[in-house]
């Protein structure tokens, strides 16, 4: 009798497992995203390299800009001066194309405000003719004269112009005592200075500041600002190619 009850648990038993189902992961072991794994996959692709995000990249503009004639959506061109080598690779050569487009434009006001410019690039051309995308700003732009960057987006803003405006008030005023000496004496130029002062006041408050203005081969420095991929076998040219080969 004993033994057929225990024969009766063990199939019991067997029957209980077999119901289980195989695809349960058991509590507290660990499991792998499907996301995650695609990402990784993505990532490792032979043939492909990363430009990390905060990559430096030196640029030499190719065109003329101007605040006073630039325009929202203006397309900017630039060109690479220096090749960026990761882990013993050219990743990016020199006489890389960059183009861009204008984002924000300010002019200087009458009264107050300077004048601001502010442009990011969108994509990089290759001597092969290899395209890739890109989000890209200005770090900074040691090239361009009499402007400092204003905050952390790449807006160049143009220097103040106090020393400019207390300059011409000081012209016109000793103009004036000049005028008002020599047809009154002492009196007169005192008048005249003071109609030479408001005149001077008149004149800086009803001009614009300066315009940002940066000339071909201005000096810019472009940092990327999130990683992109790049495919190795299309970054040489295939002239290139064929000259290191010979």
């Amino acid at each position: 009798m004993w033994t057929r009850i225990l024969c009766a648990a063990v199939m019991t038993g067997c029957a209980i497992a077999q119901t289980t189902p195989a695809s349960e992961t058991p509590a507290g072991s660990a499991s792998t995203p499907a996301g995650t794994a695609a990402t990784t996959a993505s990532a490792a692709k032979p043939g492909m390299l990363i430009i990390p995000a905060g990559t430096m990249v030196p640029l030499a503009l190719k065109q003329a800009i101007s605040t006073k004639t630039a325009k929202e959506g203006d397309p900017v061109y630039c060109e690479t001066t220096f090749p960026f080598v990761l882990n013993d690779k050219i990743v990016i050569p020199a006489g890389t194309y960059v183009q861009g487009k204008i984002s924000r434009i300010q002019r200087a006001g009458r009264v107050k405000g300077r004048a601001e410019l502010l442009m990011h690039f969108t994509s990089m051309i290759y001597p092969s003719g290899y395209t890739v995308m890109l989000p890209g700003s200005v770090e900074n732009m040691p090239g361009a004269e009499r402007t400092s960057m204003k905050d952390a987006e790449g807006t160049v803003r143009q220097d103040g112009e106090k020393g400019k405006d207390v300059g011409t008030i000081a012209s016109t005023a000793t103009t004036g005592a000049v005028i008002g000496g020599l047809s009154a004496g002492g009196k007169g130029a005192g008048i005249g200075a003071g109609i030479g002062g408001v005149a001077g006041l008149a004149v800086a408050m009803l001009s614009r500041g300066n315009d940002v203005r940066l000339q071909p081969g201005t000096s810019i420095e472009m940092v990327i600002q999130r990683e992109v991929s790049v495919d190795a076998s299309r970054i040489t040219s295939r002239r290139e190619v064929i000259v290191r080969s010979e």
